[in-house]
């Protein structure tokens, strides 16, 4: 171990050590941003290189939010853009997707952890075989209710808000309601139960990695009052530390939702 590894070490647990007395988010939405950069910058070839190192970095984040007894957690895994890239590494993305979905939801390890995956997103447009593996997934953990992994793929908000209309019209209209009906009455609170996220709090902090600093669309509707962090680490070199420093600055912001 370096001297750098060792102050890293020590800084790590006076963190952790600041934040013990601290609140938590409840819910931590993260965009794992940086994994097709990553890869080039440090001349490993293909993207799927990135994306498989930046799946590697998932299962520590899980158990330090299992550590920190964080109950919700939404992970940007795959945007509705994203589906337009070449055929080839949309393909590899999506192999990559489903395997790190498997590890997390249906294996034996799975179990021992506790993790409740739920997915969310135009999953219709996913292959046959992503949303199979994304079903068996919340099938297999449908009783656990230690951590709550949303897990966001082939997502938008934009999209996500259209299709919450579009529900909630379909729903009013089977109702007997006028479309006039419908807009003379519609409060922002009727619109929750239609989203893709309906049944999760609201996400308190959200992180995007790599250094862009924009939501680039996620969960537009639920952040409307969420605590942004912005980090240039790339997503497959997100570290503890890393963590522990978004969490402080959350524990140090005053929330005043609105108000």
């Amino acid at each position: 171990m370096t001297a750098l590894d060792i102050a890293y070490r020590l800084y790590e647990r006076r963190l952790a050590r600041e934040l013990a007395s601290g609140p938590m988010p409840g819910h931590v939405g993260v965009i794992l941003d940086g994994n097709r950069r990553y890869a080039a910058e440090r001349g490993l070839g293909a993207a799927a290189v990135g994306h498989e190192a930046g799946a590697r970095r998932i299962d520590p984040f899980l158990d330090w939010c299992l550590e920190l007894e964080i109950p919700y957690v939404t992970l940007w895994l795959l945007s509705t853009d994203n589906l337009s890239r070449d055929d080839t590494e949309v393909g590899q993305l999506m192999a990559i997707i489903e395997e790190t979905v498997r590890k997390m939801g249906c294996t034996t390890e799975a179990a021992d952890r506790g993790l409740k995956v739920t997915a969310v997103g135009a999953l219709d447009q996913l292959p046959e075989s992503t949303r199979r593996c994304l079903k068996k997934a919340e099938e297999a953990t449908a009783h656990h209710d230690r951590l709550r992994v949303q897990v966001a793929v082939g997502y938008g908000g934009r999209q996500e808000i259209t299709d919450a209309l579009r529900s909630l019209l379909a729903d009013r209209a089977a109702q007997g309601h006028t479309l006039e009906q419908v807009a003379n009455t519609l409060e922002p609170e009727d619109i929750g139960p239609h989203l893709y996220t309906t049944g999760l709090p609201d996400p308190d902090l959200i992180i995007r990695t790599s250094g862009e600093v924009r939501l680039s669309g996620f969960l537009l509707w639920q952040s409307a009052h969420s605590e942004f962090y912005f980090c240039d680490t790339y997503w497959p070199e997100f570290r503890r530390v890393d963590f522990l420093r978004a969490l402080r600055d959350y524990q140090r912001r005053t929330r005043r939702f609105g108000r």
